[in-house]
């Protein structure tokens, strides 16, 4: 199972570096990634609902104040 991150930066530069916000992902142990998504977390377990919305959370309190937004979905 695996859950995909999108990221938007706010061009007007209010938002963090890409660095500072791929550290912040990083340490939650998001994977950066190419194709249609910028990162992956890869689960060790068949997640429920309840265990991605756990994610979202610290996902959401990981990128607070970064100005960047984000779209999570997972399969």
């Amino acid at each position: 199972m695996k859950t995909y991150l999108l990221i938007w930066y706010n061009s007007n530069g209010d938002s963090s570096s890409p660095t500072e916000v791929n550290n912040r992902l990083m340490s939650l142990g998001f994977k950066p990634m190419r194709g249609s998504y910028d990162y992956v977390y890869e689960w060790n377990m068949n997640a429920g609902i309840e265990d991605v919305l756990r994610l979202g959370d610290k996902v959401q309190l990981t990128l607070n104040g970064t100005g960047v937004l984000f779209k999570i979905e997972t399969d």
